[in-house]
Formats: C-alpha cells, structure tokens, sequence
C-alpha cells in the first residue's frame, strides 16, 4: 500500500465449520469433542412456536438433509441463507461470525398447490434443480437445512407473504446467533481479513447489479441488522427502485436478500 492509499473499512470473517445438525430440547452451538469441527442442536418444533405469530403462513416444517439424501421432492427453491452474526461492528466492517458446513435452503408454496416463486419454477427433485458447489449453492458435502413454508392461498402472489416466510426464517436464525456470537473467536477453523481501500488517482470499479423489485411481489431486501438477514432490512420496492451503492465489504457482508429464488 502506498502513502496516498487508506483503508475505509476492515471486515473480519470468521467461520465455524459445522459437521453435525441435530434437534434437542434448545438450541446449542458446541464445539465437538473428537474433532475440531461444530454440533449445531435445533430446539425441536421450535418452528410451530414462532408459526403462531404469522397469520398468513399455514405450515412450516424443519428438516436436516445429508449429502445422500438430496434425491428429494422440493418446493420452489426461495433462497439459500447462511447463518451468520457480527460479532463486533456493523454490516460490511468489524467481525462477523459466520457457519459452514451447514446452510438453510428456504422452499414456499402455498395451500392451492402454487409455487411461491418468480419467473420459473425451480420445484422438483433438489439434486436436479440445484447446482451445488457454485457461488450461492451449498457444496457437496454441506448439510442443507431445509424450511419448507406453506403460505395461505395466494399469498405468494403480494408482498406480504413472501415477507412473512422470511421474517419467520431470521427470527429462528436469531435464536442461534448468540450462541454464535458467544463462540471463542481463536476456535474458528477459517479466518479472513478483507480491506476496502481508497486508491486516490486510480481508476474506480462499479460492479452493476440489478435485482427484483417488481411492484406487488418480487422484492428484494439490503442492509438488515444481521448479516444475511431480514428484519431491519429495506425493500427496494420502497425506495422505488433508486439506485444504492454499497461497499465491497458490505456486500460481502451479507448486505442483499434476495425474496425469491
């Protein structure tokens, strides 16, 4: 770095890999004892808990899928979500504690049998309707939590629905991120240093993204108070589409959520 160069903003990663999902009677993030890789423990039938809170969502159901078992019948595929939390800092600098190894994969349709979707379906058996080990995708040998919501008849088709699946999602996704926060940082098994870096004189770099913001359904959310997370976050269907600019860092960070899949 030269003496006209200067860092914006600093984004630590940190990752724990999990190689075990299971459901007990609360949620715990542990370290396991025969190796140095995660036990995450889902508190059993938490879901129907926060179902209550949700009027426009008939069912949710929770399910822990191993890298076999991915011959499976799905519903239309509506995002795939890391479980991540700042550990210190805000959304795109300070450290973020994030899992892998493990990854919810959010499926919806509806009671009539509807696909909560965009353009194109993506329901169908998940191991040939997803391509695993790309960018967004879980690998291989991830374990996919699967959320599979049911919304009421034609809720998938406004606003509203959509947003109470996902709203569901990150408030269960809360119940683990303490748990997370908490974990000693020098226990992580992968750690990841990014700068943002103001280069005066230098040619300057934009990368354009365009994402679904269409009216009465598809809608896509930024900046949520967790990383990857909903609540808290903005619609750009309420900033009608403007434009917004973000840091390398931040969407690194996790700063875009996508509605749909």
């Amino acid at each position: 770095m030269d003496n006209n160069e200067r860092v914006i903003r600093e984004l630590t990663i940190r990752s724990f890999h999990v190689d075990n999902v299971v459901f007990g009677e609360k949620f715990m993030f542990k370290k396991n004892e025969n190796n140095d890789y995660f036990t995450l423990t889902l508190k059993k039938d938490f879901e129907k808990e926060l179902l209550k809170s949700e009027s426009l969502i008939a069912d949710f159901k929770i399910s822990v899928i191993k890298p076999n078992e991915r011959h499976i019948m799905i519903n239309h595929l509506m995002d795939v979500i890391p479980i991540s939390v700042k550990a210190l800092g805000k959304i795109g600098d300070g450290i973020t504690n994030t899992i892998t190894g493990a990854y919810i994969m959010l499926t919806g349709v509806d009671t009539a049998g509807n696909q909560v979707c965009a353009f194109g379906n993506s329901d169908g058996y998940m191991d040939e309707k997803i391509v695993f080990d790309r960018p967004g995708t879980p690998s291989s040998d991830d374990l996919i939590i699967l959320m599979e919501a049911t919304l009421k008849e034609k809720e998938g088709y406004k606003r509203p629905g959509p947003a109470s699946v996902h709203r569901l999602v990150d408030t269960y996704v809360d119940e683990i991120r303490p748990l997370l926060k908490r974990t000693r940082g020098d226990s992580a098994n992968e750690s990841n240093t990014y700068q943002d870096v103001a280069r005066p004189g230098k040619k300057k770099v934009a990368v354009v993204k365009l994402v679904s913001g269409q009216g009465a359904m598809y809608d896509t959310h930024f900046l949520a108070k967790e990383p990857s997370g909903f609540i808290d976050s903005r619609s750009i269907i309420d900033i009608e589409g403007a434009p917004i600019v973000l840091s390398p860092n931040e969407y690194r960070d996790g700063a875009l959520r996508c509605l749909y899949g």
